[in-house]
């Protein structure tokens, strides 16, 4: 059976653009912008097409386009208008937007034409701070709010994470230059959202050092292996679900007592941070708020 989400009610496309449901409905009476079907109990329910469409007037409303005069233009004007316009400034909403229908429809090559169009005016840093990480961001909450299925988010996902391991690879080959420690990155038990360390690991590895990358769902035993090989070890956790608010303090302590030392750092950086004990924090370990936060500390 076919589960892929291609009808949207209005409030989906209130999530997906950022355009309240109110000004959509107003739009669509006054200048018929858009043509929703109908149930038989009179709801608006909206196909990909009219989701394309909105996306390209948002941005065109927002680079200055009175929605009265874009009312106006052919259907084909509106996506050349777009692509006419696309500046420095208006770039970043363009490629989420082609991202965001890249991700509706599962079409990889409008993703990699994207990225690759990106790429052409930024390094990959700038693509991954400017866009991926607020993408992400804006991902969370579409599934949050089941405008898209996890097959969504998988996808996109899965692409984005690509894109990082094609641009660690490069770096893999060179030999790391700062010797000073080396980091040790990882997510705890039951964790799978990698994306956020896969990038520290690649900062990481870009300033010089040298890293090992276990993954996702790393018990504490695995941490006490690594000791046995290293010293000087940085050990960097990202913690999004896991673990649980309720016992997170309790696997803090537990690492301080049974995997650091006077040679070791614990760094954690995640959602679940805002649940730690601050008092927790030592000369020894140390709370990140952000990706930024981190790589300002390289």
């Amino acid at each position: 059976m076919n589960n892929i989400k291609n009808v949207f009610s209005i409030k989906d496309l209130e999530n997906l653009t950022g355009i309240k449901a109110h000004t959509i409905r107003i739009w669509e009476k006054r200048y018929n912008v858009l043509e929703p079907m109908r149930t038989e109990t009179n709801i608006r329910l909206y196909d990909i097409e009219n989701l394309q469409k909105l996306l390209n007037i948002t941005l065109l409303h927002k680079h200055g386009y009175k929605i009265s005069n874009i009312s106006k233009l052919p259907d084909n004007k509106i996506p050349q208008l777009v692509n006419e316009i696309i500046s420095d400034k208006s770039v970043k909403n363009h490629a989420m937007s082609s991202f965001k229908m890249a991700m509706m429809n599962f079409d990889q090559v409008l993703f990699l034409s994207t990225y690759d169009k990106l790429l052409s005016e930024k390094s990959f840093r700038e693509v991954f701070f400017e866009i991926f990480i607020p993408l992400i961001g804006e991902i969370g909450y579409l599934w949050q709010t089941n405008t898209i299925s996890i097959a969504h988010e998988h996808f996109i996902s899965y692409l984005i994470k690509q894109k990082l391991l094609i641009n660690t690879e490069k770096l893999q080959v060179l030999t790391p230059t700062r010797h000073d420690k080396v980091f040790v990155l990882y997510l705890p038990d039951n964790e799978i959202h990698e994306l956020g360390l896969m990038y520290l690991n690649y900062e990481i590895q870009l300033n010089g050092y040298k890293t090992i990358y276990l993954g996702e769902s790393v018990p504490t035993e695995s941490l006490k292996d690594v000791k046995k090989y290293f010293d000087n070890i940085t050990y960097v956790c990202y913690m999004t679900v896991e673990p649980n608010p309720s016992v997170v303090n309790k696997y803090i302590k537990e690492i301080k007592k049974e995997v650091l030392d006077d040679d070791s750092n614990f760094w954690v950086i995640g959602r679940i941070v805002e649940s730690i004990d601050t008092s927790l924090e030592s000369e020894n370990m140390t709370i990140f708020k952000s990706i930024n936060d981190i790589v300002a500390l390289l």
